[in-house]
């Protein structure tokens, strides 16, 4: 326990013990009177007696140490239940996002839906941003702060090539805090641990060129941490064009294979213009129930007892002796 006015302690003790010693010397002043005037005979006979002559005065100096030490603000720390979870956000940022088949363009579709999605979740949900093209960066831990997360997201530019696979395996990193490769032929999956209260959200067109057995290992490499894969897809199936190096290159949306990775994880495959289903992914995010210690302030309980002690002790004198004091 700690106090925000610790001084008030020190006044606590003197007061409280003052008290403690006036009361004391007041009853042996009255004894004395009481013995000099030749009734020391009825004064101190029985403790029925004794309790009920010290009860009501013991219940107002025990109320004042407990109403004093409220006054210096005492506080604990107690672990308070809350529900919390983790989304990763791995976006694309590689060339195929500059086509203009949804407009403006794939990157600044996929950063509204992402900037909206972000806005929709609750304060309990922490988001982080990984951007990928041929490798994958996290460009923002998980954080509560989601102005934050958005700003990040503001910050993509297109380059490069796509990579999912290297997109999951950085955000699976960010959830489990340890770096995560895909084993290698014939050894074993690495141990994870279980995240069933992360979920990945990629925003891609599905234009994947690390390797769909890459993105599939991945993918399954998720599963079996508990971690849900929802995609997203940013584009049309008619497609478009982007020019990259001086070439023209034709690009389509892969919904295939954006359904394809979220079904591995079981999760699901939305796109990205509708914004309704798009909100319905956090349903699946496992939000798990956690402690986290704050501080509580104690005033109002020890305030509440030195009262309950004072009313007592003034109900005890009235009724025992005619007056509280």
């Amino acid at each position: 326990m700690t106090f925000l006015h610790p001084l008030v302690l020190a006044v606590a003790v003197l007061v409280s013990g003052a008290a403690i010693t006036a009361y004391v010397i007041l009853q042996r002043r009255r004894t004395a009177a009481l013995t000099a005037a030749g009734f020391g005979a009825i004064t101190g006979s029985g403790r029925r007696a004794a309790v009920r002559r010290h009860l009501p005065y013991a219940l107002l100096l025990a109320a004042l140490p407990i109403l004093l030490v409220g006054l210096a603000r005492p506080q604990a720390e107690v672990a308070v239940p809350h529900v919390s979870g983790t989304v990763l956000l791995a976006f694309d940022i590689s060339n195929s996002m500059k086509a203009a088949d949804v407009q403006p363009s794939r990157l600044a579709a996929a950063q509204k839906a992402a900037a909206e999605f972000v806005e929709q979740q609750p304060d309990s949900v922490d988001v982080g941003v990984v951007v990928f093209g041929e490798q994958a960066l996290l460009t923002q831990a998980p954080t509560d702060d989601h102005p934050a997360a958005v700003a990040a997201i503001n910050r993509a530019a297109a380059s490069g090539g796509t990579s999912i696979g290297q997109a999951i395996l950085v955000a699976l990193g960010t959830i489990t805090g340890k770096p995560v490769t895909l084993p290698a032929d014939g050894a074993p999956a690495p141990d994870l641990g279980y995240w069933p209260s992360a979920t990945i959200v990629v925003f891609s067109d599905g234009q994947d060129t690390g390797g769909a057995d890459t993105t599939t290992a991945a993918a399954e490499l998720a599963a079996a941490a508990g971690v849900h894969i929802q995609t997203v897809g940013v584009g049309t199936v008619k497609g478009g064009t982007v020019e990259v190096d001086g070439y023209q290159l034709a690009t389509t949306l892969d919904e295939a294979s954006l359904s394809g990775i979220a079904q591995v994880t079981g999760g699901s495959y939305q796109q990205a213009g509708d914004a309704a289903t798009l909100a319905d992914t956090t349903k699946s995010i496992d939000l798990r129930l956690t402690s986290k210690k704050e501080p509580l302030e104690l005033t109002a309980p020890f305030a509440g007892a030195a009262l309950l002690l004072l009313a007592l002790g003034a109900l005890l004198g009235t009724r025992w002796h005619g007056r509280i004091v």
